[in-house]
């Protein structure tokens, strides 16, 4: 053993190590702020390349900056008041982009995710450490940006900003995080299950609603086309509709799905457009997507179609949830069936939120789907009609399974049955003893003997053919296996008969 004394020098700390967790959380706050800078020079670099290239600029360069951090908050949920408005009365804009949005989500996503990967060896902060990190320095600019806006044409709502951009920041960088740890599900195989089922039934009704809008858009191609000549003279103004409508496609995928599941979307204050048909006076701006909504009066049985599109997204996810079932119960089944309905509602109901809001006061204080309606129908189209399935495919699953299990147990058959292969070698039998056979076993017949072989499998049988025999011969019974013989005694030597001897007689005298 070595022992340490003032003369043996320590070992060195490693120096990823110096700083501890601290230094690694500061990291994280420096990532988090820059990439809220990378989102607002981004927005700069499309807002200023539009006000250089305008032919006709209404207002300077810091009027263009006010535009971009507005535009910036907007994209984390963010609702901004329009003061310069006709009649002088602050209108609301709650309407966000859902593209728009995936810039700062993408960039906070990109920040917490990179805070994990990149420690290495070092000290890693935990996961809500990391998250609480990113967070705050993101957030830290994005205050800045909110006093900033303050002065401007666009000022941030102060409720909706500090209610939306903290929930939007955490999201993305808790994805991040997520997304760092190799993307884990729960442990509990149930919720797994109802998480992959509920993505599967999301996918499939917001492509859904994506493939309503864009046939609706099409059949109204003309009036779409009108709209967008009438807003866009000069190319520049072209260039800023299209862009502008780019990013307002994902929240025509909401609206279409809204459509599909029943409460569809406000169209102005005491206006709606559902599968029965559109009701009130809808107040509709002139822009190009908006070309696309149903005409006045009840609905078609084109319109009742839609409804297809929640059908097939029921369908998936109790088809996903039922394919895992083999093995649960009943019971097991439709409670995991649930939990997926209300996942599948709960994001539903977010992005609703989020794809709708005011466009203005008065009638346009109420614009696109109403969260709450949509969220609690996406829960009721999933229970109703998910949980059935589910269960209805559980038991095909099962029922088809059942002759596969079969086919692997195969019935126990007698052993005499069984062929024995081709290869297998001959088996050798167990020499029995053999007595001396008496004589009335010797007068036995065929059927009466003592085979060993009769109690082996008989396809282990290797028959021999009895040996031919003369005609003339009658067949003798087969010989009962007899013991080797013990050696003859030696035979004793023939004694020669002991020589005769002849005594003479006495003579005569």
């Amino acid at each position: 053993m070595t022992h340490l004394t003032e003369h043996t020098p320590l070992p060195t700390a490693d120096p990823r190590v110096r700083g501890g967790r601290s230094a690694a959380l500061a990291t994280a706050v420096v990532r988090g702020g820059v990439a809220a800078g990378l989102g607002l020079g981004a927005l700069a670099v499309l807002v200023m390349a539009a006000w250089i290239s305008s032919p006709y600029p209404d207002s300077g360069p810091g009027e263009a900056l006010h535009t971009v951090a507005g535009l910036w908050l907007l994209a984390h949920g963010a609702d901004l008041v329009r003061t310069e408005t006709l009649t002088g009365v602050p209108a609301p804009l709650g309407v966000a982009p859902l593209l728009l949005m995936a810039l700062p989500g993408r960039l906070a996503h990109r920040a917490a995710r990179d805070t994990l990967e990149s420690a290495g060896c070092g000290p890693r902060p935990s996961t809500g450490g990391a998250v609480t990190a990113v967070c705050g320095g993101y957030l830290l600019v994005a205050a800045g940006v909110v006093v900033y806006t303050a002065r401007g044409p666009l000022p941030a709502d102060l409720l909706t900003a500090a209610l939306w951009l903290p929930a939007t920041v955490a999201a993305a960088a808790g994805l991040g995080v997520w997304t760092a740890k190799g993307r884990p599900l729960p442990g509990q195989e149930h919720a797994a299950v109802a998480l992959r089922a509920a993505g599967t039934a999301l996918i499939a009704l917001f492509g859904g609603g994506a493939a309503l809008f864009g046939v609706s858009l099409v059949w109204h191609a003309s009036a779409a086309q009108q709209s967008f000549a009438g807003l866009a003279g000069e190319w520049t103004g072209q260039v800023s509709v299209l862009l502008l409508a780019v990013a307002l496609l994902p929240n025509a995928a909401v609206w279409g799905a809204s459509y599909g599941l029943g409460p569809g979307f406000a169209l102005g204050a005491g206006a709606s457009a559902t599968p029965f048909g559109l009701t009130g006076t809808a107040a509709v701006p002139s822009f190009p997507l908006l070309a696309a909504l149903p005409a006045q009066g009840p609905g078609t049985w084109p319109h009742w179609a839609a409804t297809v599109v929640p059908l097939v997204a029921v369908l998936l996810l109790g088809g996903a949830v039922g394919r895992s079932a083999r093995t649960w119960t009943g019971r097991e089944t439709a409670l995991t069936a649930l939990v997926a309905a209300w996942a599948c509602g709960a994001v539903v109901t977010l992005l609703a939120a989020l794809a709708g809001g005011p466009l203005g006061s008065g009638r346009l204080s109420a614009f696109g789907p109403v969260w709450w309606q949509t969220g609690a129908a996406a829960v009721l189209w999933c229970a109703a009609l998910g949980v059935p399935t589910a269960l209805g495919v559980r038991v095909w699953v099962r029922r088809g399974s059942k002759p596969e299990r079969a086919a692997l147990v195969p019935e126990a058959v007698p052993l005499a049955s069984v062929a024995a292969p081709a290869f297998a070698p001959e088996p050798v039998p167990t020499p029995t003893p053999v007595r001396e056979p008496l004589a009335e076993e010797e007068d036995e017949d065929d059927e009466g003997g003592f085979e060993p072989y009769d109690y082996l499998p008989a396809a282990w049988e290797q028959p021999h053919p009895p040996p031919p025999q003369p005609a003339s011969e009658t067949p003798k019974a087969p010989e009962t296996p007899m013991a080797p013989e013990s050696p003859p005694a030696p035979e004793q030597p023939e004694q020669s008969p002991a020589p005769e001897t002849h005594t003479p007689a006495p003579q005569e005298d």
